[in-house]
């Protein structure tokens, strides 16, 4: 299965590219607007692999052309671009593709980092209002730490919540975020309930920010 970052050349594209890459055999494909710093980015994910003894070769392409070779995109974009980034490809997902959206609205002021929520809901849910019909919106990644991600000496043991309305294009983001090392995917409903996902992310922030040890923060339910 080929998985499409688009946007893939921020922190959390890095992370997920690196996990992806080291601990799965699916072919991974680093999107940007800009083909040449896609292609910058995916060379330097592969050496970074490489560095470790990871034999695998990342590539980099247009965001266009990299969601028409994947099946799965996920957009590793900030929330204010989810909307214009799928409506740019939308013309390159087939129907049965699936998009993964982890982005969280934020805003900061004196007091920390709030939960900016959209007046659709939730990120995810202006993802799923934008896909063409037949391709299915999965919300998953939202919590984890990029730092951490990226850090492949860095044991991970934490979850991520999953959400989406499509329950098979769910179970195959789940069982694709279980085949990272140490990443456990859970249930948590539909896409309705994205709302509340999104907003673990800036509480995670503000502890992280305010308690001396705790950076790159992740979640474990018991």
């Amino acid at each position: 299965m080929d998985i499409a970052l688009l946007g893939g050349t921020g922190d959390i594209g890095e992370g997920l590219a690196l996990r992806f890459a080291a601990d799965t055999a699916h072919d991974v494909i680093v999107g940007s607007r800009d083909a040449s710093k896609a292609a910058a980015s995916a060379t330097a994910y592969t050496e970074t692999l490489a560095s470790i003894g990871v034999d695998r070769t990342v590539v980099g392409m247009e965001n266009t052309a990299a969601a028409a070779r994947a099946e799965i995109a996920v957009l590793a974009v900030p929330p204010y671009h989810v909307g214009d980034t799928v409506e740019s490809v939308a013309d390159a997902l087939d129907p049965g593709d699936i998009v993964i959206s982890p982005a969280t609205g934020m805003k900061r002021d004196e007091d920390g980092v709030h939960y900016h929520q959209p007046s659709a809901g939730s990120v995810t849910q202006i993802a799923a209002g934008a896909v063409p019909d037949g391709v299915p919106v999965v919300g998953a990644f939202h919590s984890l730490a990029a730092g951490r991600l990226a850090d492949l000496d860095a044991e991970l043991g934490i979850d991520t919540l999953v959400v989406g309305d499509d329950e098979s294009a769910k179970r195959t983001v789940a069982e694709l975020a279980e085949e990272i090392d140490g990443l456990r995917a859970l249930d948590a409903g539909g896409l309705a309930n994205a709302t509340e996902i999104e907003g673990l992310t800036p509480l995670m922030i503000n502890i992280a920010s305010n308690t001396e040890g705790v950076g790159d923060l992740g979640v474990r339910f018991r």
